[in-house]
């Protein structure tokens, strides 16, 4: 099974520790985040990965240089020249999932306890172009979704700032969960992706094309995740490490 590992970002929020290297390489628990991702994914049968460069993005190679690519068939998808954000780093790899085969995405600062193989196959059991892994939590910005649980837009609780392609859109009416940054696609989505511009984030593909594409989720109530995009965060993931829960 493929998979695309997001660590081009810039780590802004983790400052001043990524001046000096890339988000991906910043440790937790003894191990880098790129290392814990890329072992979660390998035990749950994800053998072949790509991943994007951008900040530092020599020292992300060098370190799965150093580590012989973890046993694993790693590729790269360098940004170096562009950071092409969420949507246009994907649709750059598209050449890598050319085998007809659903593929994963997972975000390197995103560490958790997900059951990877059953988002897999609720994905293959659907005729969902994606299927986005969900929680019942709190946060400022919500997925929206109908009885089938499938996205019909997002909304900011804090701001009031309401997502659809839907007229008349009305939140209240749909189930609300939070995205956990882990999501499954089927490679016919890229055609779907040919006007969009060089850059641009998955988020506001899926949004505006929810009423014409099915992107489904998957609701994991059980799931323990924690995202490392903050200072502060770091200290919490080594706590969570120390009580197994990624295992």
């Amino acid at each position: 099974m493929k998979a695309m590992i997001f660590a081009a970002g810039l780590g802004t929020r983790l400052r001043p520790i990524t001046d000096s290297i890339p988000k991906a390489l910043v440790p937790v628990a003894g191990k880098t985040l790129l290392e814990h991702v890329i072992e979660k994914l390998s035990n749950e049968g994800f053998n072949e990965l790509i991943i994007n460069v951008h900040h530092h993005a020599e020292k992300i190679i060098d370190f799965l240089a150093e580590h012989h690519n973890f046993g694993l068939h790693i590729e790269i998808s360098d940004e170096r020249e562009m950071l092409l954000d969420t949507g246009g780093g994907i649709r750059k790899a598209a050449e890598f999932f050319n085998d007809g085969k659903p593929f994963l995405i997972h975000n390197v600062d995103i560490l958790s306890n997900a059951n990877l193989k059953a988002l897999y196959e609720r994905h293959i059991a659907s005729d969902n172009i994606a299927t986005l892994l969900v929680k019942d939590r709190e946060t400022s910005r919500y997925l929206l979704f109908n009885e089938e649980q499938r996205l019909q837009g997002w909304m900011n609780v804090k701001t009031g700032e309401v997502k659809s392609p839907i007229p008349d859109f009305t939140p209240s009416l749909y189930t609300k969960h939070a995205f956990s940054g882990i999501h499954i696609m089927s490679p016919e989505i890229f055609r779907y992706m040919e006007d969009y511009p060089q850059k641009f984030p998955i988020m506001d593909f899926y949004i505006e094309n929810a009423a014409t594409l099915k992107i489904g989720s998957l609701l994991d109530n059980n799931l323990q995740m924690i995202d490392v995009g903050k200072l502060d965060s770091l200290q919490e993931a080594e706590q969570l490490f120390s009580t197994g829960f990624n295992k």
